[in-house]
């Protein structure tokens, strides 16, 4: 069963979404093509919950508002980090997770200081479309805590190449490779189901071994 809250800042309001009563609290956020509403973020925030993690999901203004373009990453990061301070209060140990861009800005909430048990990022847009030169990699520097990355190899927003150049060797690092997969849902042989499966199978067993201080 599903509850909803708003999560506010700044005079700025967005609708979250919550599922699940565990001690353990996932912060999961939507990529830029879609919502929380979304059929690919309602199965990750149920499996998750059923696996027995308190799992919250939210929109950023953008989406609130009915728009497609995001917002400024400011303002998303602004909205991101209300939501896992929301969250926060309710739950013994954080994990910041999110899809595409959504796990791009849990990376710079993690960089600049917001306290989480880890980061779990499920296709991270290692470059944006056709320019593999912009590298989003600085804010790694900073990561300290324990990073799950989904990398599928045919991803056009990370070329596999670049992803074990500079993601993979990372030292908190743990990779889950999906053959085939892209950046999307389908193709190589995977689809909605498959892939949603495999993100919260390998989400739950890793975040189990991270919260019992076993780290491989």
């Amino acid at each position: 069963m599903s509850t909803r809250r708003t999560i506010t800042w700044d005079g700025e309001e967005v609708t979250a979404i919550i599922e699940g009563d565990g001690r353990s609290g996932v912060l999961l956020a939507h990529g830029a093509g879609t919502n929380q509403e979304h059929p690919s973020i309602v199965v990750l925030r149920q499996g998750l919950a059923a696996g027995g993690l308190k799992v919250m999901t939210f929109n950023y203004p953008y989406t609130e508002r009915g728009a497609k373009r995001p917002d400024r990453q400011d303002r998303l990061l602004a909205c991101h980090r209300a939501a896992a301070a929301a969250l926060s209060d309710d739950v013994d140990e954080l994990f910041l997770a999110g899809r595409s861009m959504g796990g791009r800005m849990g990376t710079y909430l993690v960089a600049e200081g917001h306290p989480a048990a880890g980061l779990v990022l499920y296709a991270y847009p290692l470059h944006p479309p056709g320019k593999p030169e912009k590298l989003r990699i600085n804010q790694f520097e900073d990561i300290a805590v324990p990073m799950l990355f989904f990398q599928g190899t045919m991803d056009t927003l990370s070329r596999m190449e670049l992803f074990n150049e500079h993601i993979a060797p990372l030292a908190t690092a743990e990779v889950e490779i999906l053959d085939g997969a892209g950046h999307g849902y389908r193709g190589g042989g995977w689809n909605l189901e498959t892939i949603s499966d495999r993100y919260v199978a390998g989400t739950l067993s890793w975040i189990a071994r991270i919260s019992s201080g076993t780290t491989k």
